[in-house]
């Protein structure tokens, strides 16, 4: 690794430690009802919301129907942005007026936006209007990412409270979500955009003359092109603080209107990550034991650092068959080395790399470089890390609900071996809690690996990827991997636009989202009826070094077993390709 690599993931991970315990800190005192100066300056309008609303603050609900109101309130969330799809055409704010979207787009779409997945079938600048992209897309990347952070609450409380038989208020962990953390972050992170050069308008597209016309293969020249703008930099930053990812152009982050400058790359990958692993802080504040959450922190950034690391190394060796052929791939002033292939120059490997995991750690989506062109364990490394089950770190909220299911089966597990009722926190972990734990985990191994099985039997889905042999079935496998672990990124060698991805990743990314946050709820509603258990001196620690390498190593076991055959089909079988004295089968 080269000295300047180093210290750019140094930075960015000192930058994370640093934001944790501050970011953490301020939403713990949020959602205990203590928000200081923000409460002063925010508060009227949270107290006028529920007088609007009719929402009683001081009306607790339990595990079900904290539930219930979660599911009613993304089921109408999700008609709603169906029919504002549907007839976008006929309404305002549609300068380039781009009609009704297809109906199994914009079913796929609302079920990807309202479940914080922010999968994308289609060219965002060439398909949504501005009344959609602003009214619909931006505002369920509020909403969906304020649900998984009022579950992730509920969740917290769970494990903090004590003979309790509710969970919290729906209603008031999400405004508070969106008024105190989402919102004010958002505004500060656009107006930064802006002043960097991202893109805010209302305007449709601007025209632009070439310095030097394009000659097309038909032989018609193209004397000047029309470049399309839009509100870009509001959406650009709940995308990344509320781990959306959908862009408002297709290219993403990798779009200089979205992303201009290395330092916006740089905000937008500590952006991503800035909320989940605050989580963690907040979550070891509010159980009264801050060296609880710094636990799961410490096994949250293993767990992304370890394969950020050996993705750079991928990426930086670049693909020793252009070696072969007399490319010198060894950085130079006026070579940066390595597989560029996919990459914006203003960034090169390093950023792209740390972009590149934080995003798929963090259930984000949004990409600054093309997944597709990566090496094959680079690419491998981007699905490792959705594979985990999105907890290093994980989305806003979900990846902290995420990692506490793995806590609960390393306790557990710990406890059977040891000879002793497994504890945690002062709670009995028993035979409920496993339950709701293992289906938590397990929901999305069977859904990547059904899903991706049916799709390689199926012409329907075999036909849409645009490879054979092993990278054909690792585009596969990494939509369904993304799909339905809330990600949204995507190897970009896929038509998910057909008939038959538009349904199945619409059904993975649904039951990705659901099949966990209830599990997680039930699970913490049980916690919540238990007494606390007094410590003694056969109660392991959980906040320490040998808990921590036990918990990462319960998480990557778990991968593993569920996921290695279907890398060793896909990027392992590509990788050795790659490096082989046969002839190239890859691309």
């Amino acid at each position: 690794m080269s000295q300047n690599a180093g210290l750019q993931i140094l930075l960015y991970g000192m930058a994370l430690l640093i934001l944790a315990p501050a970011l953490g800190e301020y939403m713990a005192r949020v959602y205990q009802g203590r928000p200081g100066f923000v409460g002063r300056v925010v508060g009227p309008l949270e107290r006028a919301i529920y007088r609007w609303t009719g929402v009683d603050p001081d009306q607790e609900m339990d595990w079900k129907s904290y539930a219930m109101a979660m599911l009613l309130f993304n089921a109408v969330g999700m008609l709603a942005l169906y029919g504002l799809q549907r007839v976008q055409g006929w309404l305002p704010l549609n300068p380039l007026r781009w009609g009704p979207v297809s109906p199994t787009i914009a079913f796929n779409t609302a079920v990807s936006f309202v479940t914080n997945t922010d999968w994308q079938a289609y060219a965002g600048e060439t398909t949504m209007s501005f009344l959609t992209q602003m009214m619909g897309l931006t505002v369920q990347n509020f909403l969906s990412a304020a649900t998984g952070m009022a579950v992730a609450v509920a969740v917290i409380r769970g494990f903090a409270r004590a003979s309790a038989q509710t969970l919290g208020n729906f209603w008031v962990d999400l405004t508070r979500s969106v008024l105190y953390i989402l919102l004010p972050l958002s505004v500060l992170l656009a107006l930064f955009l802006v002043s960097q050069g991202a893109v805010q308008t209302l305007q449709g597209s601007v025209t632009v003359h070439l310095i030097q016309p394009v000659r097309l293969p038909e032989g018609r020249v193209l004397p000047e092109i029309q470049l399309p703008l839009g509100p870009v930099a509001s959406q650009t930053a709940i995308q990344h603080l509320g781990t959306n990812g959908g862009g408002f152009f297709n290219t993403n982050a990798a779009h200089p209107f979205a992303n201009p400058t290395p330092l916006t790359d740089f905000m937008l990958a500590l952006a991503l990550m800035a909320i989940p692993v605050a989580f963690a802080y907040a979550f070891g504040r509010m159980v009264g034991d801050v060296r609880q959450g710094w636990a799961l922190l410490a096994a949250m950034l293993i767990l992304l650092l370890v394969p950020l690391g050996v993705g750079y190394l991928a990426e930086a060796s670049g693909n020793p068959r252009l070696a072969a052929l007399g490319v010198d791939l060894r950085p130079s002033p006026w070579n940066p080395g390595g597989n560029m292939t996919g990459k914006e120059v203003r960034f090169g490997i390093v950023r792209s790399v740390i972009f590149t995991a934080s995003t798929t750690g963090t259930s984000t989506g949004a990409v600054d470089a093309m997944l597709d062109a990566m090496t094959p364990l680079g690419g491998a490394m981007a699905m490792w890390l959705m594979m985990l089950g999105e907890v290093a770190p994980g989305g806003v909220g979900s990846g902290l609900y995420g990692m506490l299911a793995f806590v609960v089966v390393a306790v557990f597990v710990a406890g059977l071996m040891v000879g002793r009722t497994p504890e945690y926190l002062g709670k009995k972990i028993e035979a409920y809690e496993m339950k709701m734990a293992a289906l938590m985990i397990l929901i999305m191994p069977v859904l990547v690996l059904g899903l991706t099985a049916l799709a390689v039997a199926l012409p329907a889905g075999r036909q849409a990827a645009f490879h054979s042999g092993p990278h054909g079935f690792s585009e596969i496998l990494y939509a369904f991997t993304s799909t339905a672990n809330n990600n949204g990124s995507a190897f970009a060698g896929l038509d998910a636009s057909s008939l038959f991805y538009c349904l199945t990743t619409g059904l993975a990314m649904f039951l990705g989202r659901y099949g966990t946050a209830i599990p997680a709820l039930a699970m913490a509603g049980s916690l919540g009826r238990k007494k606390r258990i007094p410590a003694g001196a056969g109660t392991l620690p959980t906040h320490t070094p040998l808990f921590i390498a036990w918990l990462t190593s319960v998480v990557i076991i778990v991968g593993a077993l569920n996921f290695f055959p279907a890398l060793a089909l896909g990027p392992v079988a590509e990788h050795l390709q790659m490096i082989s004295a046969g002839p190239w089968m890859g691309r």
